[in-house]
């Protein structure tokens, strides 16, 4: 079983030929009452296009057709020099995927063509030194702008958001293979939902880690997701096989959303992360005060280490110190940036390694 969105995906062609499946009479005759040439076979049916804007002009009156013809239509888009249709079933997406893609083309392009880079966020112990850093997707330094909510949710309409996460981790991985040493935690995000299969999906990331001589000890491969988690065994088996291959996994933003104390005890992680709406003036809120006690208490009773995000007061990070929290993360102790940064706040460990 392969993922969806693991095989190659390309750009859209100025010229090319749509095909649709399954074919239909009615939708044939639809087809043709708008004075369109429409070729067709047992199979599929399929017309020629010369421009984006055509094609997403027919597109939109296909949607329409579809809707009241109440059928679902699969489309498989080839350029000029591409050729016939494919019959694997990876191949063809629907036909609303196939128009977010056209009509999102720039966004899609930044993804295809990867203009994005990974930023470090740095993670400190108890003492303020750095132990670690998240590693954070921002735009690429001559790619268009993107906030990275806008980034992924683009992906997931257009199909292609196993694609992007599966790229943004192996970027994160060779960033982190440049600028630290050995023994440094690297913290690399993904999402659930664009891993179908683990084995196979996963392959890519331990390949890179491999290629580039890292020891799987300094990675820490982090839930982050914005919908409910539907499928918990299957969370459970991604966990498994990321430990199986020597890594370490977090589940993030504990405290808020999807991300309960319920879910963080079935799970067992070996990080927990604090969201930041619960460390934000928590010094000051006894109902955030008892909320970090619970989790901090849950988490010791399956040795998670807890981390506390969004620090930004040193009041913030003495209560969380206070309570048994080793590890922070925040504007405090720095931004994210392209490039770890140097002084104080660096571990014996990171200097020596350096």
């Amino acid at each position: 079983m392969n993922c969806s969105g693991c095989s190659p995906i390309y750009p859209i062609e100025g010229q090319g030929t749509l095909y649709l499946r399954p074919v239909s009479p009615a939708l044939l005759e639809a087809l043709q009452t708008k004075g369109r040439r429409v070729e067709y076979s047992e199979k599929v049916l399929w017309f020629d296009f010369s421009d984006t804007q055509e094609l997403l002009k027919r597109l939109e009156e296909i949607m329409g057709m579809e809707k009241t013809l109440s059928i679902a239509l699969t489309v498989q888009l080839k350029s000029a020099a591409e050729g016939l249709f494919s019959d694997a079933e990876g191949d063809w997406i629907s036909l609303s995927m196939q128009h977010s893609r056209i009509k999102h083309a720039d966004i899609v392009s930044t993804i295809l063509e990867r203009q994005f880079s990974s930023y470090m966020q740095p993670i400190v112990n108890a003492s303020e030194h750095i132990i670690g850093f998240e590693f954070l997707l921002r735009p690429g330094e001559h790619g268009r702008s993107f906030s990275s909510y806008e980034l992924f949710e683009a992906a997931r309409e257009t199909g292609l958001h196993s694609f992007l996460d599966r790229t943004a981790r192996i970027t994160a991985i060779e960033t982190s293979a440049r600028h630290l040493p050995q023994g440094v935690k690297r913290f690399v995000n993904f999402l659930p939902s664009s891993i179908y299969n683990p084995e196979y999906c996963l392959t890519h990331t331990f390949e890179a880690i491999e290629r580039l001589s890292l020891d799987p000890k300094d990675f820490v491969f982090e839930v982050v997701e914005t919908e409910q988690i539907q499928h918990l065994s299957t969370l459970q088996h991604i966990f498994q096989v990321y430990r199986s291959n020597g890594m370490s996994v977090a589940l993030d933003d504990v405290g808020a959303g999807y991300s309960t104390i319920d879910l963080m005890s079935r799970l067992e992680p070996d990080f927990v992360k604090i969201d930041r709406s619960l460390i934000d003036h928590c010094d000051q809120d006894r109902a955030k005060q008892q909320k970090i006690l619970n989790i901090v208490q849950v988490s010791s009773q399956f040795g998670g280490r807890v981390l506390a995000e969004g620090i930004e007061r040193i009041e913030e990070f003495d209560f969380c110190r206070s309570v048994g929290i080793e590890l922070a993360q925040g504007y405090y102790f720095g931004k994210p940036a392209a490039h770890p940064p140097d002084g104080p706040y660096l571990g014996p460990s990171y200097r020596a390694a350096k």
